[in-house]
């Protein structure tokens, strides 16, 4: 039997969260749930309505993105948890390609590439990401993707599958980052030295639009990162040195 995948979606009176819902439940991937967790929501519920029989529906008072993922996890019954914003999309083969991946890689943790789209869906661009020698992807190794992470985030969240039982081992989503509790977790599990496997291909749009919670609320987020980048960069880094040297 192949293992179950929970997408969480939070949602926050958001215009596409219908659009997220369809690509979930367009998943090629058999053994999947799909969970809402509206986090205290005041428009846009009669977007979801529709797909209700299909879905697992949350409500919760408002408290952020990490507490809605934190919400979810603890509802789902997965093996493992995929992350789907609400005004952002998977293509149909997103899951299947992963978990196939993760299989082989025997990872328990996997992201990928993806589009970046506007508010009415058109591709823009995608994320350029350094190579060794202008064909091999610079996260070929654990080192280097972690030497990466010192400076940048290469991961959107949106592209994340991971297993279950890490949540249990590390720890949900850190509620009191509003803004970076993506990045806080990625340099988390960097810092435990846990493998995240990345696949180079397109998986997911992610949506760039004018009511994005990233670009409002920039100047709060970059002072969240220089709190994440005191707090792990020095482990990292020992962690880096320490891999080197076992080699």
């Amino acid at each position: 039997m192949p293992p179950r995948v929970s997408i969480i979606i939070p949602f926050y009176n958001c215009a596409y969260v219908d659009q997220a819902i369809v690509s979930a439940l367009s998943q090629t991937y058999p053994d999947k749930e799909i969970i809402v967790v509206d986090d205290g929501s005041t428009r846009h519920q009669d977007r979801i309505t529709p797909y209700l029989p299909w879905i697992h529906y949350l409500g919760k008072s408002n408290g952020g993105t990490a507490s809605a993922l934190n919400h979810g996890i603890r509802h789902s019954s997965g093996d493992y948890i995929a992350w789907l914003s609400s005004d952002d999309r998977f293509y149909p083969h997103k899951l299947t390609a992963q978990i196939a991946g993760l299989s082989l890689s025997q990872a328990t943790v996997g992201f990928t590439n993806y589009e970046v789209v506007d508010e009415h869906g058109r591709v823009m661009d995608a994320p350029n990401f350094p190579t060794d020698d202008g064909n091999t992807r610079h996260f070929t190794t654990s080192s280097k993707l972690y030497a990466y992470m010192l400076q940048y985030n290469p991961i959107n969240g949106c592209t994340i599958v991971m297993h279950k039982e890490l949540f249990r081992r590390y720890g949900l989503f850190d509620e009191t980052f509003k803004y970076t509790q993506d990045l806080e977790m990625w340099l988390r599990l960097a810092a435990a030295g846990v493998r995240m496997e990345f696949l180079d291909e397109k998986l997911t749009q992610y949506r760039f639009h004018p009511a994005m919670g990233s670009r409002n609320h920039q100047q709060a987020a970059e002072q969240e990162v220089a709190v994440l980048r005191a707090r792990y960069n020095p482990v990292i880094a020992a962690r880096i040195a320490a891999m080197e040297t076992e080699k």
